[in-house]
């Protein structure tokens, strides 16, 4: 599929001073590839290229990618079984726009997850698991997952459901947690030893981008966390409306606290902009053609936030966080990495060349 897009093409000038850089004197030093993380403690983020989603070219983009931030057997320093958290969001009842389809736009490619499992398996993981809170078990057959994880040997579990498993467990996200001192988890996300959240690149409207981090939303039971039972989403963790701007951001950062991502791939080969689905009356695909990825949550999530032409650590209601505080800015108040470009080393594509101005869900 060819989507076409016209969009304006930042000067390295316009980009700085859009991110309020340029006057600080910041030009990203830290920040291009080949030159030297400021200090041991600088995260690596990788960005590539792909204009399609054909097999042989997204694995070795993502191969690269990988190599250039130091490999992944440091994920796997614990052991050798890893879920990946994919995102399948809206259910069968969401339909795409006309002529383009779910993995297209919205969705969590197949390929790039499959393209995972196999370098996963190459590093030496044994059992990998392809985990979702999808909204029916159609789902897996529909956007094509059912037959790529017979393909790679993976193993799909659907985290509404405590099976294989007796029961659901109670995690914490640890000591003092934002709203949920607990969260009923399938329990083999507490018994991998690597965790990796493969996102799509998007806009959303109530959190401002949904990447790496905002996808752990769906790793809890959908009917557990609902306000009415008619609602068909996790209206709990948004809230009353009047406190949604305060409560999801929180809510995002108690997921991240209790089941922690150690690598994170985010899909922006294809996407959209306007929204993060259907429901959303103006999204609209979008091809970007880039993968990203980082062992860094919070800094993978802004480098891709930044190629979507926003600043990562922009605060409500400046965009794309106009109806929501960034929790990308409480994340890295919570040490869990950081959202400031020039504490971050961007090796691969840069980040000037590649950004293409989303168009914001309000």
């Amino acid at each position: 599929m060819n989507y076409r897009r016209k969009y304006h093409t930042l000067t390295r000038r316009e980009f700085l001073q859009s991110l309020g850089l340029a006057a600080a004197g910041l030009a990203l030093a830290g920040c291009q590839p080949g030159s030297q993380p400021q200090g041991n403690q600088s995260p690596i983020v990788a960005i590539g290229k792909a204009k399609t989603y054909e097999p042989k070219l997204v694995r070795n983009q993502l191969e690269k990618m990988l190599d250039s931030i130091g490999g992944i057997a440091d994920v796997l320093a614990h052991g050798n079984r890893v879920a990946i958290k994919t995102n399948l969001t809206g259910g069968l009842s969401s339909k795409p726009l006309p002529g383009t389809t779910e993995i297209e736009t919205y969705l969590t490619h197949p390929e790039v997850v499959k393209a995972m499992v196999e370098l996963l398996r190459d590093a030496g993981a044994k059992d990998i698991f392809i985990v979702e809170a999808v909204y029916e078990k159609e789902s897996w057959p529909a956007y094509g997952y059912t037959e790529m994880a017979k393909q790679v040997g993976a193993t799909l579990v659907d985290l509404n459901y405590p099976e294989p498993y007796p029961d659901f467990t109670e995690t914490s996200p640890g000591s003092n947690p934002f709203i949920y001192e607990k969260f009923l988890f399938n329990p083999i996300l507490n018994e991998v030893d690597a965790f990796v959240s493969i996102s799509k690149m998007k806009c959303h409207n109530s959190l401002g981008v949904t990447h790496t981090m905002k996808n752990l939303v769906g790793l809890v039971p959908f009917r557990s966390y609902r306000l009415n039972t008619t609602d068909n989403y996790r209206s709990a963790f948004h809230g009353k409306p009047a406190e949604m701007r305060k409560r999801l951001p929180r809510v995002v950062m108690d997921l991240n606290r209790a089941r922690p991502v150690n690598l994170g791939i985010i899909d922006g080969i294809m996407t959209v902009e306007g929204g993060e689905g259907p429901w959303i009356t103006a999204m609209t695909p979008i091809q970007p053609g880039l993968l990203f990825a980082g062992k860094d949550p919070v800094a993978t999530d802004a480098v891709a936030t930044a190629a979507m032409g926003f600043d990562p650590t922009a605060e409500y209601p400046n965009e794309p966080f106009v109806n929501g505080e960034n929790h990308l800015n409480l994340a890295a108040s919570l040490g869990l990495g950081t959202n400031h470009l020039d504490q971050i080393k961007v090796v691969g594509a840069k980040i000037e060349e590649v950004m293409m101005k989303f168009a914001v869900s309000y």
